[in-house]
C-alpha cells in the first residue's frame, strides 16, 4: 500500500477578494473530488486573496497507481483558466 501526496500552488489572476477566490477553489475542488477517487483540501494562503495551496492525496496498492492518479489529479486543476500553477511537489508514505 502506498500513500501518496500533492501539493500545488495556483495564482488566481481575476479574484478581487476571498470571496471570490473561494467561490473558484469550492467549485474546482468539488468537481476534483467527484471526478477522482482523491482528498483534497485548501493547506495555506487562506487569507490571501488571489494565491492558494492545496493538497491532494491518495491511497493505493503500488507507487504506479497513486502516481498515475496524482497527475490525473494534476492535469485536470491545471484544466481551470481561472488558475495558473506555480509549483508542484508530490510525497510518497
Amino acid at each position: 500500500m502506498t500513500i501518496g501526496s500533492l501539493e500545488v500552488e495556483f495564482f488566481i489572476q481575476d479574484a478581487r477578494s476571498l470571496k471570490e477566490k473561494r467561490a473558484v477553489l469550492q467549485r474546482v475542488l468539488t468537481r476534483l473530488k467527484q471526478k477522482m477517487n482523491v482528498s483534497v483540501a485548501e493547506i495555506d494562503h487562506q487569507d490571501v486573496w488571489q494565491r492558494t495551496r492545496i493538497a491532494v492525496v491518495t491511497v493505493a496498492s503500488s507507487r504506479q497507481a497513486c502516481e498515475r492518479q496524482l497527475e490525473n489529479a494534476l492535469r485536470y486543476l491545471d484544466s481551470f483558466p481561472e488558475w495558473e500553477r506555480l509549483s508542484a511537489s508530490y510525497e510518497w508514505l
